[in-house]
């Protein structure tokens, strides 16, 4: 196998990949804006909210969900743009996206922590 058909197959996996986070967050954002217009229109606070995410696996799971497809996503879009207008390649722009990916990750489990407990 050369070292082309192993760089395209790898950019067809992170095609595929944000193509498929893509769907995911398509359907997360959608039932996020519509819970945020349910709250607005309820009358919920911020206090009501907390109330009902606390302890709530299903909310737990559903956000951890979003955060999983936003850190696929973001950081191979990112590295795409950069790609395209910088002259920035190779494995250290690739460890770069990963760590941002890595990072998104974290600090989105973090916050949806808080939510939960």
């Amino acid at each position: 196998m050369s070292v082309a058909t192993t760089s395209a197959r790898g950019e067809l996996r992170l095609w595929l990949a944000q193509r498929a986070s893509a769907a995911v967050l398509a359907l997360c954002v959608i039932v996020h804006l519509a819970l945020i217009t349910y709250a607005v229109r309820g009358g919920l606070s911020a206090a009501d909210i907390l109330a009902r995410t606390r302890g709530s696996v299903g909310w737990l799971a559903f956000y951890l969900v979003f955060v999983a497809a936003v850190a696929v996503h973001a950081p191979i879009g990112v590295r795409t743009v950069v790609r395209e207008m910088t002259p920035w390649r190779g494995r250290s722009l690739d460890l770069a996206a990963a760590a941002f990916g890595l990072f998104l990750a974290l600090f989105g489990a973090r916050a949806i922590w808080g939510l939960f407990r």
